[in-house]
């Protein structure tokens, strides 16, 4: 599969999963928004390196790999990128604690309304910027 089709398909299915968020949200299930959140993030930011031509690692965090290849990435995008980074760096501290929680943490408790809704612009952020350099003619 080459590098842009692969790109295509994860923004397409971090895209769908942004609907999922919604459902979650709308049910109160703060701890599976910031999970799923971090999960469409990643998608969305490996679509879009490797629509720059950067093969993205298998690691939940790629804010190293997007600033280190920032000089590949559209012009337009460059005063983004520290914001993406964050987004992405900040959403995978919380992967396996909103998941999994802790010895002394049970996600549901610990997770708020305002960290989800953070987590879920966070990812409508990252999929939206994303989304013009994996596809840049979107199809109708």
């Amino acid at each position: 599969m080459k590098n842009q089709d692969l790109a295509a398909d994860y923004l397409r299915r971090a895209d769908i999963r942004l609907k999922a968020i919604q459902v979650l949200f709308d049910g109160a299930s703060w701890a599976d928004v910031v999970r799923e959140s971090q999960e469409v993030v990643e998608l969305a930011l490996k679509g879009l390196l490797r629509a720059c031509g950067v093969d993205a690692p298998r690691i939940h965090d790629v804010s190293d790999v997007l600033l280190a290849e920032r000089g590949r990435l559209p012009t337009a995008l460059q005063p983004q990128v520290e914001r993406l980074a964050q987004v992405s760096r900040s959403l995978r501290r919380d992967r396996e604690l909103a998941f999994y929680g802790a010895e002394d943490l049970t996600p549901s408790a610990f997770y708020s309304r305002e960290d989800a809704q953070a987590a879920f612009d966070g990812a409508r952020l990252v999929v939206t910027v994303a989304k013009p350099v994996v596809d840049p003619q979107p199809r109708r």
